[in-house]
Formats: C-alpha cells, sequence, structure tokens
C-alpha cells in the first residue's frame, strides 16, 4: 500500500517537473505541505523523494531539502564508424549485437505481421541475389528486417543508427577462407539467415532466438 501511494505522489511531482512547473533549482514543497497535498504520511512522501532521487530528478541537501535537477536533453543514440578502430571495438559490437538481436529475432517471432513476412522474404532474396558479390547493404537489409518484425521502435532506430557498418566492419577482418567471394562461406551464411527467418515466420520464438545468436556467435568466431 505505502509503495503505490508513493507512486502516486512520484507521478504527481514527476508530472510538475516535467512541465516545468517546478523549474530546475526549485526546491520541492516541504514534507508537511506534501502530505496536505496528497493526504499521505511522512513515511510515504520520504520514499516518494527517495525514488526521484533516484531517477536523477531531485537531489537532497541536507539542512536544507530537495531541489529540482535538470531534466537531461533526449538524445538519439548513434556509433560513427570511425569510433570502431580495434579488433576489440568489433569484437566488443559483436557482443553487443548478439544481445540485441537476439532478443529482437524472438520478438519477431511473437509480433510480426504479414507485412513483416514479406519484407523478410524479399530481404532474403536479396541477399541470395547480392551475397557471392558480398552486398553488406542486402545482409544489412536482412538484420532490419527482423528488427522492423518485432514491432518495437527501439530496435528499429537502434539497428538503424548502427547501419550497414555493423555488417561491413567485421568483414574487414574475416580471413579469406570467410570472404564473402567465397561461395561455400556465402552459402553458409545464406543458410543461417534462412534458419532465422524460418523460426521468426513459424512463430517459434525460442527458436528464433537461439538462431540468430548461433548466427552472430558463428561471425563473432570467424573474426580473426
Amino acid at each position: 500500500m505505502t509503495s503505490t501511494l508513493s507512486a502516486a505522489v512520484v507521478a504527481g511531482l514527476k508530472d510538475k517537473i516535467l512541465a516545468g512547473d517546478l523549474a530546475p533549482g526549485a526546491k520541492l514543497p516541504s514534507e508537511a505541505e506534501l502530505i496536505e497535498e496528497y493526504a499521505v504520511s511522512r513515511t510515504v512522501v520520504r520514499e516518494a523523494v527517495t525514488r526521484l532521487r533516484a531517477e536523477g530528478l531531485v537531489e537532497t541537501q541536507q539542512g536544507r531539502g530537495s531541489f529540482v535537477l535538470a531534466v537531461p536533453e533526449a538524445s538519439s543514440f548513434s556509433v560513427e564508424s570511425s569510433a570502431i578502430r580495434t579488433h576489440a571495438d568489433v569484437m566488443a559490437m559483436l557482443d553487443f549485437r548478439i544481445g540485441v538481436e537476439s532478443e529482437a529475432a524472438a520478438l519477431a517471432a511473437r509480433h510480426h505481421g504479414p507485412s513483416d513476412v514479406e519484407a523478410i522474404e524479399s530481404a532474403m532474396e536479396g541477399f541470395v541475389r547480392a551475397g557471392h558479390e558480398g552486398a553488406v547493404e542486402a545482409d544489412f537489409a536482412f538484420h532490419l528486417a527482423i528488427a522492423r518484425a518485432t514491432g518495437n521502435r527501439f530496435y528499429i532506430d537502434l539497428l538503424g543508427s548502427l547501419g550497414p557498418m555493423m555488417i561491413m566492419l567485421p568483414r574487414t577482418r574475416l580471413n579469406e577462407a570467410y570472404s564473402m567471394t567465397d561461395a561455400t562461406h556465402v552459402e553458409r551464411v545464406q543458410r543461417e539467415h534462412d534458419n532465422v527467418a524460418a523460426a521468426v515466420l513459424a512463430g517459434d520464438v525460442e527458436t528464433a532466438r537461439a538462431a540468430m545468436r548461433l548466427h552472430l556467435g558463428n561471425t563473432r568466431r570467424r573474426v580473426t
């Protein structure tokens, strides 16, 4: 019950902060004022202030009270290819992709719609046509189609911000046996894509997650 009441106080104060009614630097109303305004106990008010402090919206100065902090500016996530310079950077990016894209595949299996089926199949056909030429764009289009099938804009925005460089940079560190000019390797990658797509389109959440993890894990192992 206390948590529910404190959540209501947090929501009320947060609305005022985000609306600018409590500007950065402004002092929060006193405990007594908050108790009266929200008809709650001192314990509830203190828990609410603690939550706001944990979210970085207020700071408490001993003996003076709690003050509103500036709300951080919204920023978009982006990674410049120039910032990924070393082998360790590429490996770290692949580890990041394994975590993100494995879950994206699982969500795509659960949420994809008819338009996603068409987009995924089109991306696969594009990879087949361009694969032997080492087309980065075709490979990226497949991964982006899976992200879009999640129906979750954060996955879409994230992969969109990484762009084709997330495919290109690891390829620059593949040895000759894993070159995209090597027909055997292209077919191997194509089979991995096929397995991901089949699981997603079948709505098999766990297999989709595992297939994407295997595909990207194999990419990681191929990087020298």
